[in-house]
């Protein structure tokens, strides 16, 4: 096993840990180990909401989630001899849950599946699905089933949802500049369009609490939620093993650090908190590309090379969405964002059809290694999208034939009271 250069004790709060890590971007928040080019290391990850959500059959945890908390991340890690305008290079060899572990914590053989409340975030069908939602998936090997989606088994793509390097103080400023500029546009939005620095419950890795420089670190950093130009919250469901990632390095000795770690996740991961959620472990390897920024023109966001480990899945259902409006039949130009969500409605629709509930079949799209791709974005004025469901993770066939759907019982999500 590799070294260990970041722990965790997951009965613990990040807070509580014997080297806390953070939940801020910020080019002060000090490394807390150094690794060599060449090294391979272990980094331990808490569950992204610092263990808020409960293995139960309601869905009020989700819905009184503290977002100020996340995403709590494990780090930062310098490598030595990094500097500003380099390349790191992390090949991510293993990942996955808690190893031998069951317990109340996700990761330690269960994790879960949640739609916030639009108050509280919401989700990429926040206008069709504005309540909190909740399902919890059992672990078994590389497979998940679910109580709260009967019917269903598929096999997971692990992958770190968040990763990234420090900002420098320029590049920090840039990203709050820009948010606040957003944000103004429409203050009141709910869900807003932006989170902006907020030093509630911020945590700073090393730095003690209510001393000058945390209180800065917390008025100035920047929240985890957006993947930006340093990386951060991709949730790229192909970050997986045997991924190489290219990530900019802004700061001396680059900061590298993460978690928000996934069993399984569909394209877009369309709930928000739309993985299969779970705290574990990730192994890396580590190396430089000197000057590599400028040589490979890698300046505003990380370049990766997916790994060859994935379910072979090889039938699939696929729903086609165009940028229309149709209840108000109004036409978007070339808008990808409403194509893809048309069709992500087009697939719920559908396996409702054999007795899921649009909840249930909302849950299912945000953690089941679906795929979503954009098909056409020259035919004015409508883009088209698409998404692509595996049949076979169903135990009964949902392709269209001769006979109606059979429509069956399959209970309910865990739902907000």
């Amino acid at each position: 096993m590799p070294d260990v250069v970041f722990k965790v004790d997951q009965s613990r709060s990040m807070w509580d840990q014997d080297v806390p890590g953070h939940n801020r971007w910020h080019p002060d928040i000090p490394a807390v180990t150094e690794v060599q080019p060449g090294d391979e290391f272990r980094v331990e990850c808490l569950e992204w909401t610092d263990r808020q959500i409960r293995n139960d059959d309601s869905a009020n945890d989700v819905r009184d989630v503290v977002l100020d908390r996340c995403h709590v991340l494990s780090g930062p890690i310098a490598v030595r001899g990094a500097e500003p305008g380099d390349l790191l290079v992390i090949d991510i060899l293993d990942l996955g849950p808690v190893p031998q572990e069951v317990g109340d914590v996700a990761g330690q053989g269960w994790g879960y599946t949640g739609v916030f409340a639009r108050e509280n975030g919401g989700g990429f069908l926040t206008d069709y699905f504005p309540d909190s939602l909740k399902a919890i998936w059992d672990f078994h090997g590389q497979q998940a089933t679910s109580r709260h989606l009967p019917g269903i088994r598929y096999t997971g793509i692990t992958h770190p949802g968040l990763f990234g390097t420090a900002p420098s103080a320029e590049l920090l400023s840039r990203w709050n500049e820009r948010e606040r500029a957003l944000i103004s546009t429409d203050p009141n939005r709910v869900p807003p369009l932006a989170l902006p620095p907020n030093p509630n419950e911020a945590l700073a890795g090393t730095l003690s609490q209510g001393s000058p420089e945390l209180d800065r670190v917390a008025n100035e950093g920047a929240r985890t939620v957006p993947a930006r130009e340093q990386g951060g919250n991709h949730d790229i469901k192909n970050f997986t093993r045997g991924s190489r990632v290219f990530y900019p390095v802004f700061v001396p000795g680059g900061n590298f650090s993460g978690g928000d770690l996934h069993f399984s996740q569909g394209d877009g991961e369309i709930t928000f908190c739309g993985a299969i959620e779970m705290g574990g472990y990730i192994d890396f390897g580590v190396n430089l590309i000197k000057g590599g920024m400028q040589k490979y023109g890698i300046t505003k966001n990380p370049v990766f090379m997916p790994g060859n480990v994935e379910p072979r899945y090889s039938e699939f259902m696929s729903f086609i969405g165009v940028s229309v409006d149709h209840e108000a039949n109004t036409n978007y130009y070339m808008d990808a964002t409403i194509a893809y969500r048309n069709a992500c409605l087009n697939a719920i629709d559908y396996l409702k059809q054999f007795g899921y509930t649009g909840e249930q079949a909302y849950l299912l799209l945000g953690s089941a290694p679906i795929e979503g791709r954009i098909s056409g974005i020259v035919d004015i004025p409508n883009a088209c999208c698409s998404l692509y469901l595996p049949t076979e993770i169903f135990d009964f066939d949902i392709r269209p034939g001769a006979e109606a759907p059979t429509k069956a019982d399959r209970g309910q999500a865990a739902v907000a009271s």
